[in-house]
């Protein structure tokens, strides 16, 4: 037997063993909210899962039947690195719905677009490059940018997304402290978790500040076929194919546990990518693309985006309707035009973390606006999610975080806000430790 270490804690003695990388390694909010937010009694407005019950499951189950019985020999044995050839020239097509015009060679298959961020991030960025991210953004994002150690930089955010002006100036800033600028990350279409939407000349001018400072320009797009008023946005990859990677994803259009995303990137960039997959995973999962691929072929898919659309839109409105007609003075909120989620500002002096005790006490589940900033920031937001939810739960959900944000004001208007703002306990205890 193997000694272990002498140093360490009691509860996992090689921590002091890990690699340095490996302290950047957190758990998110939403991870450690799924446990509490699963019980049937919680209305959960919390994870951002999409409504597959919706899709046609039969003729899915038909499909995937098929594959294995008439194409069992490829469909259960590895595959290319870069992914399946025919799914790369169906990718095309589905990204011509925002404008992308590519080849299929410059297309790379991920296990989801999560491995393709992942990907990237490992090909550019050393330990201290500095990533410049939306304020809030993406928690899968921070977890990786964390996980490869770069120095992550929040930027401001307005109604129409990421400000150019505020992210040329943060590129200047880290340049004066010394700091080596590599990437900019955004989520421009219905942006998680500020629900917020770039328009086209906002797309141009973030495109401009990256081109201008050199700087690769990370476009990650789950969301943007979902958008409840006509077209899907145009895409930023659409208007420069050398300084944009963009990333896509079936999760959130077709099943998100097919884990079946993709990259578009410039030539060069493309075989690293292939490198890197290969390293990672070999190659992705035959039986998953091949499944996509076939309900790509076989299914009317637009018309199937346009049922997720109609039924998030409907979800969409019951929650602005009832967070119009519930929530108290002083509560703020995002007007989400498509996607999963609107972010809600608090009355000040509210701390989400410090309330989410209480709201769990009370059957309802959110994600603390903290969770989606490396720096401290986020207090007094949370992110709610519309998506899965029925409409007649979402408004219960919506009453139910009403009566808490009331019970808090009631304590700050009699203990003064620094109560609220300290408390971290509820009816069941301690906040979890969820960051």
């Amino acid at each position: 037997m193997v000694d272990r270490p002498d140093t360490g804690t009691r509860l996992d003695p090689w921590v002091d063993a890990y690699a340095t990388r490996a302290r950047g390694m957190t758990a998110s909010e939403i991870r450690a909210l799924f446990s509490v937010a699963s019980r049937p009694e919680v209305v959960s407005l919390a994870g951002g899962m999409p409504f597959v019950q919706a899709l046609p499951l039969e003729a899915l189950a038909e499909t995937a039947a098929r594959l294995v019985r008439d194409r069992g020999a490829q469909v259960l044995q590895y595959g290319s690195g870069q992914g399946d050839a025919t799914l790369r020239g169906q990718i095309l097509d589905v990204m011509s719905e925002v404008g992308i015009s590519a080849h299929p060679d410059d297309v790379v298959v991920t296990t989801g677009s999560q491995m393709a961020l992942d990907l990237v991030t490992r090909i550019f960025c050393d330990p201290g490059d500095v990533v410049f991210v939306e304020a809030p953004s993406y928690v899968g994002a921070l977890g990786v940018f964390r996980a490869y150690e770069c120095d992550i930089v929040h930027v401001a955010m307005d109604d129409e997304g990421l400000v150019p002006e505020a992210l040329a100036e943060a590129i200047a800033q880290a340049r004066a402290q010394g700091k080596k600028p590599k990437m900019v990350y955004t989520i421009p279409s219905f942006q998680n978790p500020g629900g917020v939407t770039q328009g086209p000349e906002r797309r141009l001018r973030v495109l401009e500040v990256a081109k201008r400072e050199g700087l690769l320009l990370l476009e990650d797009d789950p969301y943007g076929l979902l958008g409840f008023d006509g077209p899907p946005p145009r895409a930023i990859r659409a208007d420069d194919d050398e300084q944009v990677i963009y990333l896509g994803s079936f999760s959130k259009t077709i099943a998100s546990g097919l884990r079946v995303g993709w990259a578009v990137a410039p030539h060069g960039v493309r075989e690293k990518l292939v490198l890197a997959a290969e390293s990672a995973v070999l190659c992705p999962s035959n039986y998953a693309q091949l499944t996509v691929s076939e309900y790509l072929a076989t299914q009317p898919w637009r018309e199937q985006v346009k049922v997720f659309r109609e039924l998030y839109r409907e979800r969409r409105d019951a929650l602005l309707d009832s967070l119009e007609q519930l929530m108290p003075d002083g509560t703020t909120w995002t007007h989400p035009a498509g996607g999963f989620y609107s972010w809600v500002t608090l009355p000040e002096g509210l701390d989400a973390k410090a309330m989410l005790p209480r709201a769990i006490a009370a059957l309802v589940a959110y994600v603390p606006g903290t969770g989606f900033y490396v720096d401290g920031q986020g207090h007094e937001s949370l992110r709610l999610s519309y998506c899965y939810p029925e409409p007649e739960r979402i408004r219960e959900g919506v009453r139910r975080l009403a009566g808490v944000i009331e019970g808090e004001l009631d304590i700050a208007a009699t203990f003064g806000t620094g109560r609220v703002l300290r408390n971290a306990e509820g009816p069941e205890g301690p906040a979890p430790n969820i960051l």
